[in-house]
């Protein structure tokens, strides 16, 4: 989000959390405007601070603020667990789009006590927000085990076929509910929506 009529949007569509975006991304919003933000977020709607390689000052405000972390970049699981000051928090992992399995080590993962493990479209250069799918599949045996997000290129047309597919705790979208660049309400509404109508169903 980065406006509070982007956050009203969103709560009125049925949201569960929203994210402000202080890593590097055309949604950047400055660390000085994320109060003036955060107090049109509702007390039920949790608020996530979406970060890469984030310095000790950044992430203290942001949990004087009520925000959850999000580290989306290649922060170590020591500094995730150190910035996050033992509160829970979202660890971001890239999975190539070709890939039929997580590649790497599962207790590496592990060592990320805390974290809700999010998985997200490996594009080089980039840390999120990439419009782009993986195959879902390949995370779907973690799913059982675990809570996981999914992340990368859902849209409402294809959110439904994940949550049917994967069962994952929560999806996370940006640029599939957006036109050109902007928040679109439509597509936010159509995507809770379909979200909620393939939970049911599954």
């Amino acid at each position: 989000m980065t406006s509070s009529g982007d956050i009203v949007l969103a709560t009125e569509a049925g949201a569960d959390a929203v994210g402000i975006i202080l890593a590097e991304s055309p949604r950047r919003v400055p660390l000085e405007q994320v109060e003036e933000l955060a107090v049109a977020i509702s007390p039920f709607i949790t608020k996530v601070g979406v970060v890469v390689r984030p310095g000790a000052a950044e992430t203290a405000r942001l949990r004087a603020l009520g925000f959850t972390l999000q580290f989306s970049g290649d922060e170590t699981a020591e500094l995730c667990e150190r910035a996050s000051g033992g509160l829970p928090y979202l660890k971001a992992f890239h999975i190539p789009g070709h890939a039929e399995h997580v590649p790497g080590d599962f207790g590496a993962l592990q060592d990320y006590e805390h974290a809700l493990w999010m998985f997200d479209t490996a594009i080089v250069g980039k840390a999120g927000g990439t419009g782009v799918t993986f195959a879902w599949g390949s995370v779907e045996p973690l799913a059982k085990l675990r809570p996981i997000v999914i992340a990368g290129g859902l849209t409402p047309e294809n959110v439904g076929d994940c949550v049917r597919a994967v069962r994952p705790y929560a999806v996370d979208v940006r640029s599939g509910i957006e036109t050109a660049g902007k928040k679109d309400p439509q597509k936010m509404r159509a995507f809770v929506r379909a979200v909620k109508e393939a939970d049911a169903s599954a």
